[in-house]
């Protein structure tokens, strides 16, 4: 995936955090680890490690906020996003 693509698909998953962030039943909390990265998809002169990484994060938590428990499709998903964070985390 190229940077610009990589940059348009954290901006597009931010639009989704955003949603979830302003639903009542949403925990707050899910969304501070993406948010501790201090990267957001405008930050063009970050690498696409970091970028790449910030997506993972993020995805770990979007699929947290959708899953029932960690055995749902959605929790699974997490998991994995889990694991391919801490591969990029490693690259950066």
């Amino acid at each position: 995936m190229h940077k610009d693509e990589l940059l348009e698909l954290h901006e597009q998953m931010v639009t989704i955090m955003r949603h979830f962030r302003d639903r009542e039943d949403s925990d707050p909390a899910l969304f501070e680890p993406y948010e501790q990265l201090d990267i957001e998809p405008d930050h063009v002169h970050k690498s696409k490690n970091e970028h790449k990484h910030a997506v993972f994060v993020l995805g770990n938590a979007l699929a947290s906020a959708m899953s029932e428990d960690e055995f749902s499709s959605a929790g699974r998903i997490g998991k994995r996003m889990e694991e391919l964070a801490d591969d990029a985390e490693q690259k950066i």
